[in-house]
């Protein structure tokens, strides 16, 4: 498999990322933070703060896809930050450890679909969350969102899709942050509706895809094209969900095992027997991401991501454990020199404190 088509190109595309997507991407997030800190009460503005200086990360790494060539980076940005934002912030606020309501996680998350509804007024989204004042803050992401998404012209051919990775997205963050003694059950009992149409993966793999918004960004991506047709679309969400969005999010599980174990959290990459079937699936997605990859327009750009994607996870200081270490090396090794090569830069990129 080669996933090497144009060195010159990606190695372009990535400096480019760097040099004047980041930048961007500091901006819009200095004006949420600053929303977030003149507007929100204590408690609101505590989690938002966090979520934005802890998970910056997510922003930087959707903000790849303002790089498709149909896309206009500097009106494609807002859309990111807003609904990564939004994402990142409910997350925040369902982890509270003191708060495991399964109504106010529902209604906290009709956020993330009514913000890829251009239409949708909002909502009270606190209606059922002991914490309700937060300025305006959450709906002003909404409507940031709603108005970026207004302007793609072929919104209408992916909106279906989009909804649907939407509330597989707000499903899954609904389940997974109830109490413990009940989540594994309700977790199974929602993805037993689902899995019937994706018979290579195990529930777990599944719950794990549908933690990723890649597939939601690379759908509003191409609707920036005029001329999207129909068939296309159907392709990208084939492509991303289970596999490119599956692989995201199970390296995502695997940096934080040691972490989540110490917490008590959840970890779909826990459910897997051992490490040698760890590395067996975890190769397997990283594959069929390649794979998948080479299937949809502009391959180059989508192959770029996925290789992106373990760099970036894998050059992650919490990847410590040896047993790790040897997954890692092995997973590298499996998407090539340029991936590594990604890996280090990084690297990099982490001690310069710009990652």
């Amino acid at each position: 498999m080669n996933i090497f088509s144009n060195p010159f190109s990606n190695l372009t595309l990535i400096f480019t990322f760097v040099s004047k997507v980041f930048p961007l991407i500091t901006k819009e997030l200095t004006h949420w933070s600053n929303y977030a800190s003149s507007h929100a009460s204590s408690a609101l503005r505590t989690q938002a703060l966090a979520s934005i200086r802890d998970k910056k990360f997510h922003c930087q790494g959707g903000s790849i896809y303002s790089l498709y060539p149909t896309v206009d980076i500097t009106k494609f940005i807002p859309l990111i930050v807003s609904l990564q934002t939004i994402s990142d912030y409910l997350d925040n606020l369902c982890d509270r450890a003191d708060i495991m309501d399964e109504q106010a996680f529902k209604q906290l998350h009709l956020a993330m679909t009514d913000a890829l509804t251009p239409d949708a007024p909002p909502q009270d989204y606190y209606a059922y969350y002991p914490f309700k004042e937060d300025g305006g803050y959450l709906k002003q992401l909404v409507i940031t969102c709603q108005q970026q998404i207004k302007a793609l012209p072929s919104y209408e051919l992916v909106k279906s899709e989009v909804q649907k990775l939407a509330c597989f997205y707000s499903e899954l963050q609904t389940y997974k942050h109830l109490d413990p003694s009940m989540r594994e059950v309700k977790m199974l009992n929602w993805i037993a509706h689902h899995i019937i149409d994706y018979p290579q993966i195990t529930p777990w793999e599944f719950a794990a895809a549908t933690g990723s918004t890649l597939g939601i960004f690379m759908l509003c991506a191409a609707a920036s094209d005029r001329n999207l047709h129909p068939h296309t679309v159907k392709v990208i969400d084939s492509a991303y969900f289970p596999w490119i969005s599956g692989l995201h999010i199970l390296l995502d599980y695997f940096i934080d095992m040691g972490e989540d174990e110490a917490n008590g959290d959840l970890n779909f990459v826990s459910y897997y027997q051992n490490s040698s079937q760890m590395l067996s699936r975890l190769t397997l997605f990283t594959e069929q991401a390649f794979l998948q990859a080479s299937t949809l327009q502009n391959p180059s750009f989508h192959k770029t991501v996925v290789q992106g994607l373990l760099a970036m996870y894998l050059s992650d200081p919490k990847v410590t454990t040896l047993k790790n270490q040897s997954i890692r090396k092995s997973l590298l090794k499996t998407a090539g020199g340029y991936t590594r090569f990604l890996y280090y830069l990084c690297k990099l990129l982490r001690f310069k404190k710009k990652l």
